[in-house]
């Protein structure tokens, strides 16, 4: 069964309560940290603690910046240290700077795309918000390192959870003003308001003073949402709470709710297909551009062989995939095909549910995707396996398939 989260922005977002909320789900701390580090962006550390919050007991994650040529020394238990031990030659990052240091992550692919797309929601508010070309937008260097660490760390922890779907509740507001480099704003400050807007996020005002929804929650909200509603019915798993830094007159936390859904054994999804007809692609970009959008989270490509105006022949690219990767899928699309255009349209997938097994064959070792529905269960072994075993001992393909399938049944 997919795992569902989420989000009750009862107290707002923002990135280190997003990141302590799934710590607390039990996201891995040493993979967070491993990643982090693979990214050699110095200036900080990080606090991992516990923090009481009207009484509730919920997970404290920041990030502290650290003054040029020092060093900040804290115990390991509850902190993790980076020196800054040289000067930066430029005091300010703009988008394609950050998705530099983003690619350095030690990582699969669609972690630094959902991390890139956060990062490309708030450069975008921030652009529309100042009136300026989106590459003209920058960063101040130390404000961008604990937006960096936040946003990174959620991509992560979202990974590492194996969260497949979020809803996000209404996102609580409070206002009047907040003071930042660019002078008094109001709350909710421009580029949050738009974020909001674009993305139509449900925003729900409050009589708190102050800010609750800081730009980066509110493009962690957007990135990360999936579905508008909860299933019908579904089992809780687990609750995370991360602690805010701002004292209202409720807790000030994030609190996220680890969901399965229990109807059956099969679940629909809300997924899209996106199509396009190529008469003037190579066969070589035709397969690149398959590899790439599979490596960035489409659930599967496809071509199909058409004719076309003039009776040329040609192919019909299809994609399918969930709403969060769609922007990201259509942008390799746009850029390494040669198609002007792509139809989409929503579709339901009801999938079995399924889990990998490795089976021990006179063979050897072998992958199995193992899939149930209802009472029954069905058996598919890895083509991969079968491939190396044949390879390997020089056995037919239908002779170590079938022994899998009857190792795996057993």
């Amino acid at each position: 069964m997919g795992k569902i989260l989420y989000l009750e922005c009862n107290s707002g977002i923002s990135g280190d309560m997003t990141v302590g909320m799934l710590l607390d789900l039990g996201a891995d701390r040493e993979v967070l940290i491993k990643a982090l580090d693979s990214m050699e962006l110095d200036g900080y550390h990080l606090h991992f603690g516990r923090k009481d919050v009207c009484g509730l007991d919920a997970f404290d994650f920041d990030v502290h910046l650290e003054s040029e040529g020092h060093t900040h020394v804290h115990d390991e238990s509850h902190s993790h240290s980076h020196s800054h031990s040289h000067p930066h030659p430029h005091s300010h990052r703009n988008l394609f700077d950050i998705y530099e240091i983003i690619d350095r992550l030690a990582t699969q692919e669609h972690v630094k795309s959902l991390a890139k797309k956060m990062f490309c929601i708030v450069a975008e508010a921030e652009a529309k918000a100042h009136g300026l070309p989106l590459e003209q937008v920058h960063f101040h260097e130390v404000g961008a390192v604990d937006s960096i660490i936040d946003i990174v760390s959620v991509a992560v922890c979202i990974d590492n959870l194996g969260i497949e779907e979020v809803v996000v509740s209404p996102l609580s507001e409070g206002h009047g003003h907040v003071h930042c480099q660019h002078g008094t704003l109001p709350v909710p400050v421009p580029a949050t308001a738009n974020i909001i807007s674009s993305w139509g996020l449900e925003l729900r005002f409050t009589d708190n003073e102050g800010e609750m929804v800081t730009p980066t929650g509110a493009a962690i909200a957007a990135a990360l949402r999936t579905r508008k509603e909860l299933p019908d019915a579904c089992r809780l798993l687990k609750i995370g709470m991360g602690a805010g830094n701002k004292t209202f007159h409720q807790a000030n936390v994030l609190r996220g709710m680890l969901l399965e859904t229990v109807e059956s054994n099969t679940s629909a999804t809300e997924l899209w297909v996106m199509e396009t007809n190529l008469d003037d692609s190579t066969g070589e970009m035709l397969g690149l551009t398959m590899e790439m959008l599979l490596e960035a989270g489409a659930a599967d490509v496809w071509y199909t062989p058409i004719y076309m105006k003039k009776n040329r022949p040609a192919y019909q690219m299809s994609v399918l995939c969930r709403e969060s990767e769609r922007e990201l899928l259509e942008d390799i699309l746009m850029t390494q095909s040669t198609t002007i255009g792509i139809r989409r349209y929503p579709v339901q997938r009801t999938a079995l549910e399924r889990e990998m097994k490795t089976v021990e064959t006179s063979y050897g070792m072998v992958e199995i995707k193992v899939c149930r529905h209802k009472d029954k269960s069905f058996f598919y072994p890895e083509y991969e396996s079968i491939r190396r075993i044949c390879k390997e001992t020089g056995m037919d393909f239908q002779s170590v398939y079938h022994e899998a399938r009857r190792a795996a049944g057993e």
